[in-house]
Formats: C-alpha cells, sequence, structure tokens
C-alpha cells in the first residue's frame, strides 16, 4: 500500500484587474461624523453596488476626490493601498480610512461538450476548473478531459493553455486556478465527430434516396403520356 494523496502546497494566483472590470470600491472613516467625510467617495446604491466603477479600456477608474487611477494589472490589495495612501494625502479629514473593493462582474464562459453552455457568472473571487465545470452542469460523454482548453487575457494579451483533468499534476497547472473572463474550451472526442459524420452521411444518403423517387415518379408519369 502507498500514500497516494497529493501533498503538495498550492499556490492560489491573486486576481489582479482588468479591462471592463466593475468594481465596488467603498470607503470607511472611524470619524465621528461619517456623513461629512467618507460619504463623498461611496456612491449612491444605484450607481454604485450595481454599476460600479468601470475600469476602461485604457485601464483606468475616475474615483471621486483622487480622479484617474491605472487600476489595471493592479491586484485588488494593491489597489485599496493605493487608494488608502491618495486619500490620506489629499483628505485631512478622515481618520484610519479603510478601503474595501470588490469585484460586480467576475465572469467565465464555457464552451463546447458541457451541459450549460455560455456565460456564468461567479459570486465568490476564487474558482478552480473543477468547481466551473460543475457549475456548467459537467462535461458531456463527449467531451475530451485530457485536453481542456483556457483562453486568457495576461497583461494585455492573450494567451492559450491546455490542463488535463486526468493527470496527477493537474493541481500544480497554472490554469487549474481560473481567473475573471477565461474561456473554456471543451472539444468533443473522435468517437463524437465519426457518430456525427455517420448521421451526416445518413442524412445525405436518405436526400439522395428521395430525389431519386422523386425523378423515377416524375419519369413514369410523364412518359406513360
Amino acid at each position: 500500500m502507498r500514500d497516494t494523496t497529493i501533498k503538495n502546497a498550492v499556490k492560489i494566483p491573486e486576481l489582479k484587474i482588468q479591462k471592463n472590470d466593475l468594481l465596488s470600491i467603498l470607503v470607511y472613516s472611524s470619524a465621528l461624523e461619517k456623513e461629512k467625510t467618507d460619504a463623498q467617495y461611496n456612491l449612491p446604491a444605484s450607481t454604485n453596488s450595481s454599476t460600479g466603477f468601470l475600469v476602461d479600456i485604457n485601464g483606468d477608474i475616475e474615483f471621486p476626490g483622487i480622479g484617474k487611477i491605472k487600476a489595471e494589472g493592479m491586484t485588488k490589495l494593491e489597489l485599496e493601498n493605493f487608494i488608502k495612501k491618495k486619500l490620506g494625502e489629499t483628505d485631512r479629514v478622515l481618520v484610519n480610512p479603510s478601503v474595501i473593493i470588490r469585484w460586480l462582474n467576475y465572469k467565465i464562459t464555457f464552451i463546447g461538450e458541457v451541459n450549460r453552455e455560455g456565460v456564468i457568472s461567479i459570486p465568490g473571487e476564487k474558482l478552480n476548473i473543477l468547481e466551473a465545470i460543475g457549475l456548467a452542469g459537467g462535461i458531456t460523454q463527449y467531451g475530451k478531459k485530457e485536453s481542456v482548453r483556457i483562453i486568457r487575457e495576461a497583461d494585455g494579451t492573450r494567451e492559450f493553455g491546455t490542463i488535463n483533468l486526468s493527470a496527477n499534476d493537474m493541481f500544480a497547472s497554472p490554469y487549474y486556478h481560473l481567473v475573471q473572463n477565461d474561456i473554456i474550451i471543451v472539444e468533443p472526442t473522435k468517437t463524437k465527430a465519426s457518430q456525427e459524420d455517420q448521421v451526416k452521411w445518413q442524412k445525405i444518403t436518405a436526400a439522395i434516396g428521395l430525389i431519386t423517387s422523386l425523378v423515377f415518379i416524375y419519369d413514369r408519369i410523364f412518359n406513360s403520356n
């Protein structure tokens, strides 16, 4: 008997902010008169909680009292610390300000041999490939589990990766933990491709048979006259 338990520590990557991310950014202060201090930084619920701060095409957000911030490429913690530092420099009223940031549009997209294709919104901020496949209803019997493809936007470039869901080192793959806006493609096996070809040829054969029958009937009718 041997212990097959995976004992290696798996490092969970920290998400980085991307263009078109929607962020909820809230500022809190321990000042006594909160309505006169941190209120100006927290947009009304109708625009902040549901719409949030959009990271524009240049990777910037426009934050009250600070202006443009280059958010793209930062982690959530880095942006929190940056805003906190800037508030300390520009606002002399805030007392021990706290900044809390959340993603409002963390989503991934599934294409191919899963039971539920399409965009899936993720309520949390950590998701691995196995959890994602579960949310998509699982891989169909025709899906290739040995070569699931992931398309990922990273630092302004698009990268393509492959993960083998049957491999022991799957957990060490940089694509085991997903990031926002990942696209997962599960390709069909050769079995399905051959079955689809067979069905296609059956349809073609049936169509040819029908046309032949119609030609024969047409010929009999007109030749008999």
